[in-house]
């Protein structure tokens, strides 16, 4: 008692074992189908990888260009703010164009995970872009549409023609899923927050009260999902409501003491709001 158990592999001599090892054939069906599986599951391993790092670029890249639109409320030429934007979003999809060639044979669910969050970041900033042209919502159709890419370069259609032979596909395509995009267009709700907020302390009056119209919008088509969709879709719908209530508090501040209260300190105003409602609900 109080000593070791003795395994049961204990039983079997060590020479024995090694012996065991030395008589396994290499060259044995048993042994080339493991060898088969073993570079199967590299290869597969190795495209993780290269699709978690296109993610990366992609989120990087989205996070910038969602910072340059912010800058469209205070700079005096809107137009080569947005001319700009659409020169990074094109960089991004290019990456993303990257990504649908390494998936071009593949079970795009099987590497859903290192790709979606590069996706969502992309669809915030498309959905973002596209509401300070239009005022409205891209629609997931209109993002798949900008996500069907061909062979443009002059030394890609040279290969291709000249190499007519091979089988490799002149399109590539990838389409969002649906959760990819609900989780992009909660996320955008924060940011058309944080336009609000920016657009009142340029003296933009009118713009929270279409914000708050849109937001709403948005928040009683995720109710309608409610507690049946996704997990990260609920668990999104609370931030939604957080950027709604305050953007409604900044309609309410406009409405109520709009006039009392000088353009420029309005924005000084709904940061001191906006931070006791956090802290609100933080304790709440």
């Amino acid at each position: 008692s109080g000593g070791f158990r003795k395994r049961k592999h204990d039983n079997f001599p060590h020479g024995q074992r090694k012996e065991e090892k030395e008589n396994v054939n290499p060259s044995s069906a048993l042994m080339t189908s493991f060898k088969s599986f073993q570079q199967e599951l590299d290869t597969r391993h190795d495209k993780y990888e290269r699709l978690v790092k296109l993610s990366r670029d992609i989120t990087i890249e989205s996070k910038r260009t969602i910072f340059l639109l912010h800058r469209f409320t205070s700079a005096p030429n809107g137009e080569e703010i947005l001319n700009e934007s659409e020169v990074k979003l094109d960089a991004v999809r290019r990456k993303i164009k990257q990504v649908a060639q390494e998936l071009v044979g593949e079970d795009m669910y099987q590497f859903h995970r290192a790709i979606s969050p590069g996706l969502q970041e992309y669809i915030e900033a498309v959905s973002f872009q596209y509401f300070i042209k239009t005022r409205s919502l891209i629609s997931v159709e209109e993002i798949n549409k900008q996500l069907i890419f061909s062979a443009e370069d002059r030394e890609e259609t040279t290969n291709t023609t000249s190499n007519s032979h091979d089988k490799q596909p002149q399109t590539w395509s990838l389409k969002v899923t649906p959760v990819d995009y609900l989780l992009g267009v909660a996320d955008l709700t924060g940011e058309l927050m944080r336009l609000c907020i920016s657009s009142v302390g340029n003296g933009d009056i009118d713009t929270p009260f279409e914000l708050s119209q849109f937001l709403r919008q948005i928040y009683d088509g995720f109710t309608f999902i409610g507690n049946t969709g996704p997990y990260e879709v609920s668990k999104k719908l609370y931030t939604l409501k957080q950027s709604l209530a305050k953007v409604e508090n900044a309609c309410y501040t406009l409405k109520v003491r709009g006039s009392e209260i000088p353009k420029h300190m309005l924005a000084d105003v709904f940061s001191t709001k906006t931070e006791l409602i956090d802290q609100e609900e933080g304790l709440s």
